[in-house]
């Protein structure tokens, strides 16, 4: 019988402490909100899911992050002298929101959360002048993130994740060869491993690249965390280096490939009674059997989180499509050509729905001969062996003048052919110029979207796909303009005119009727329980 590896039995024991710490703590004081107060407010948090979507696992941070702006808006913002517990109201509307879990938080954790509310508050007192506006507000917006990471963590630890995380990052610090220095190589697989593995983003993955490099962040003294303060634009400085990496994408390549297993054994020991896994997961035979197991369930559930990531981006982009028709598009054609047919606001508004149909339906799901590759790489992570896989990360290849320009004049030709392939569909039904301008943006964003969509089809592939013919035509006409999509989705998510009219006019006086209307629930109970 083949012996566990180290770092799987540690993994096995920080989950083991991860399911104690889901048991329920007797004597404890809960936080609660009132129940129809937190449907009404819960409600209104997927409508915005509607207006900034991002993935699942991201919106809860998304909300952390829009409170925090209105929270430290009370408190002046870069002038905190008068600074006031804001805590307490904003995990009520976390909770109200259905962002955390009613009755299942200590109260405790609001004084952890005003703690590190303080820690944020002394940065943004102590830190030295910004160079210009912009980058002041850039700096504000970082640290607010960072904050609401950490909020979400006090509030609600990701202990099996930081674990599995922690795993692969040990084991792949093994395996990935560079030339980098060995201090550099370690921050580019940490950083890989986090986007592989859960698809955490940047501020999540910053906040964490805080932790590593500066342990006593969770825990700082005033001396440490003045000097910190000082140093805080260098600090930003070098997290950014860190996620820009020109070699990042080539460690992330590798780690996306083979963060199959590691999933797979996280849900086998998220699964099993943590007590007898140890034991289940020393015969291979079981673990074949439970690793088959999870890949099935993952696989059944794959296709239903890809609808609905397809679902809410092409209807987020569909909103925008659509204020974009009425606010822009009927004004501007009228003013322009005087009309404006029905069946152009048809194709208008269809049309970028259609093509993301289009992108669902030809997703393929890994081919059977994939599970078997998962099982044995599953079965080379979990037990000891002398000889380990090894991947080596190289400098790409410089090319020559000649070589540069024949490549990207193919890639310019590519996104001339399908832009033109777009303008020729649009001018066919009569789009007025303005109209075929505006609906090329929408066209790149669903590319973009679809194509993130497609990438996590391949989740679970660890086995190499051939392209073939028709995928090469397709990478040459399509990767151009799902390029331009990126581009724009990060213009979008700057500049969300409907994220910003909710945040000014709907945000703020929504939720002070959802905590009027707590309050008051809880002035009929008071009169309740004084009838006799």
């Amino acid at each position: 019988m083949p012996n566990l590896s180290q770092p799987t039995q540690r993994l096995i024991s920080r989950y083991q402490q991860w399911y104690q710490f889901l048991q329920p703590k007797e004597g404890m004081p809960f936080i609660h909100v009132d129940e129809v107060a937190s449907k009404v407010a819960a409600f209104y948090e997927k409508i915005r899911t509607v207006v900034d979507w991002k993935e699942e696992h991201l919106m809860r941070r998304v909300a952390i992050i829009r409170k925090l702006k209105r929270k430290f808006l009370d408190l002046e913002l870069f002038n905190f002298s008068n600074k006031k517990e804001i805590a307490e109201s904003l995990v009520l509307e976390l909770i109200r929101g259905g962002h955390f879990p009613n009755d299942k938080i200590e109260e405790t954790r609001i004084a952890d959360v005003q703690l590190t509310l303080n820690k944020y508050i002394f940065i943004f007192k102590n830190a030295p002048p910004a160079k210009s506006g912009r980058e002041k507000l850039q700096f504000y917006n970082w640290l607010l993130e960072i904050a609401a990471c950490e909020i979400e963590q006090v509030l609600y630890p990701f202990a099996k994740e930081r674990a599995l995380i922690d795993y692969m990052f040990e084991l792949m610090k093994e395996r990935i060869g560079s030339n980098l220095p060995e201090g550099e190589k370690n921050i580019q697989i940490y950083v890989a491993v986090q986007q592989a593995l859960f698809k955490l983003d940047r501020p999540i993955i910053s906040y964490n690249l805080l932790k590593y490099k500066y342990p006593l962040w969770n825990s700082p003294t005033k001396e440490w965390l003045f000097e910190v303060s000082k140093n805080i634009y260098k600090i930003w400085d070098n997290i950014e280096r860190d996620l820009f990496h020109p070699l990042g994408k080539k460690f992330y390549t590798v780690c996306e490939k083979y963060d199959t297993p590691y999933l797979l054994l996280g849900d086998i020991l998220s699964e099993e009674n943590p007590a007898e896994v140890s034991k289940k997961i020393s015969e291979p035979e079981v673990l074949e059997n439970l690793t088959k197991k999870v890949y099935h369930k993952r696989l059944s559930t794959l296709k239903s989180r890809l609808f609905r990531a397809a679902f809410y981006s092409t209807l987020s982009i569909l909103l925008g499509n659509s204020v974009a028709l009425i606010v822009l598009e009927i004004p501007l054609a009228k003013l322009i050509t005087g009309r404006f047919s029905l069946i152009t606001i048809i194709v208008d508004i269809l049309g970028p729905t259609f093509l993301m149909f289009l992108l669902m339906v030809t997703i393929k799901t890994p081919p059977k001969s994939n599970l078997e590759i998962v099982v044995m790489e599953t079965m080379k992570i979990v037990y000891q062996r002398k000889k380990v896989d090894f991947y080596e990360i190289k400098m790409p290849k410089k090319r020559n003048l000649l070589t540069r320009f024949i490549i990207t004049l193919i890639y310019i030709l590519g996104a001339v052919v399908s832009l033109g392939a777009v303008v020729l569909i649009f001018e066919l039904v009569g789009f007025p110029p303005t109209s075929v301008i505006i609906n090329i943006i929408f066209v790149a964003l669903i590319c973009f979207a679809g194509l993130v969509v497609r990438k996590r089809a391949e989740e679970l592939t660890v086995e190499e796909k051939p392209s073939g013919l028709l995928g090469f035509i397709f990478d040459i006409l399509f990767l151009p303009v799902a390029n331009i999509g990126r581009w724009l989705s990060n213009k979008w998510k700057k500049y969300n005119a409907i994220a910003a009219f909710f945040n000014a006019l709907i945000d703020m006086p929504f939720l002070t009727f959802v905590e009027f209307l707590e309050q008051w629930r809880f002035f009929l109970k008071e009169k309740k329980e004084e009838i006799h």
